[in-house]
């Protein structure tokens, strides 16, 4: 206990003067280097101020830049769609055309082929120019119906690549759009904007990001698609003009080498009904001629039986003459010449008939033959003037 109240040991002065002197040194050396601190800190607030200030400068200017450069390929990217959409649409419009042209292609197809199967029967069926130029017709159609089908499907695929490549614009687009609203809404923000904050993990590069290059090249390679699907698209539209053209050029020509052979055979036709005609006219007056000479003859042979009677009864009757008065004199002889006479007369008079008999049927069979190849040229005339030609004029092969 009393050690605990013993006083505690004092200093000698000159311990006290070198203690105040250690402080004062201490002080100043503190002193001194706080304000060298001070001063320190002061330049590197100013240089980190100037340099932040920069950094941020930069920062915003090659956010600009980076806004100068999606801004520019937005546009590039609405300027190609704008292309290829306008360039789909005409295009369909040239699809549309096709699919009429060959829907135009059917009724004359049908009307060609029909006209093969129904016209003409027995001699009349016969290979003819209209017979050629029918099936050359046909052969036309079926070829531009392929030819056009052919097209139609490479105008689909064509369409699909288009689309395909307004998707992949409308998708990188889409992108830009975003890509522009972000660095637009970065570069609006200062060191007062309210929402300001600090975020975790996001300085890094993103793993999943590309390079400048890369970023260019993307778009590049959708402008350049698009470019080169619309000039594909022009060369088509060009192909479709030039196909439509000349396929309709020779169905119409082919049309009307069809409509001149008909024209051409019905005249023929009416030529050789008109003919037949005269000469069944003629067969029939002549059959009328040889009834006539049929009746002339079996008269002349009926005339014929009174004298050979009187000649035969004469002769019957001369004898009964008696004894010596049955001579054979001269009247005896010129009956029996007479008897002889008629009958050889009579025996041509029938084979005259016989042979005028036989050439009346042979007039008949030519008669029924004529009316037969004449009811043939009417039956060809109705097919290919009022069916055929009539049906053919409902054909318009107009401009595709």
């Amino acid at each position: 206990m009393a050690k605990l109240l013993q006083a505690p040991p004092k200093f000698l002065p000159p311990e006290w003067h070198i203690a105040n002197k250690t402080q004062y040194a201490s002080a100043e050396s503190q002193r001194s280097r706080s304000e060298q601190l001070v001063a320190e800190s002061q330049r590197l607030v100013d240089e980190i101020e100037k340099t932040t200030q920069k950094t941020q400068s930069d920062v915003n200017k090659k956010i600009e830049q980076r806004l100068d450069e999606i801004k520019f390929w937005k546009q590039e990217l609405d300027d190609k769609l704008e292309q290829i959409v306008n360039e789909t649409e005409v295009l369909l419009t040239f699809k549309t055309r096709l699919e009429k042209a060959l829907e135009s292609c059917k009724e004359p197809l049908f009307i060609a082929q029909e006209c093969l199967l129904n016209r003409r029967v027995g001699i009349d069926l016969v290979h003819d120019e209209v017979e050629r130029e029918l099936i050359k017709e046909v052969e036309v159609l079926q070829g531009v119906m392929a030819l056009l089908e052919r097209t139609l499907e490479q105008t689909n695929e064509q369409i699909r690549l288009n689309r395909s490549a307004k998707y992949n614009l409308e998708m990188d687009l889409k992108d830009k759009f975003t890509a522009l609203t972000i660095d637009n809404y970065c570069s609006n923000l200062t060191n007062n904007t309210p929402d300001i904050r600090y975020a975790r993990n996001v300085v890094k590069v993103e793993g999943n990001s590309v390079s400048p290059e890369d970023w260019v090249d993307f778009s590049n390679v959708n402008v350049e698609k698009a470019d080169k699907q619309r000039n594909n698209s022009l060369a088509l539209r060009a192909l479709i003009d030039r196909i439509l053209s000349q396929t309709a050029s020779d169905m119409r020509k082919q049309c009307e080498t069809v409509n001149v052979a008909f024209k051409n055979r019905v005249k023929e036709t009416k030529d050789a009904k008109n003919k037949l005609e005269i000469h069944l006219a003629k067969v029939m007056d002549e059959i009328t001629s040889q009834e006539k000479n049929i009746a002339a003859l079996k008269k002349a042979i009926i005339d014929k039986e009174g004298p050979a009677k009187v000649a035969h009864t004469r002769l019957e009757t001369r004898t009964h003459r008696p004894n010596v008065e049955l001579c054979r004199d001269m009247v005896q002889y010129r009956l029996i010449s007479e008897v002889q006479e008629i009958t050889n007369n009579i025996q041509r008079l029938k084979d005259t008939l016989a042979q005028a008999e036989v050439e009346l049927k042979g007039l008949s069979r030519r008669q029924l033959s004529l009316e037969e190849e004449i009811q043939v040229k009417e039956n060809t005339l109705y097919i290919d003037e009022v069916l055929c030609m009539q049906m053919r004029e409902s054909i318009s092969i107009n401009n595709f």
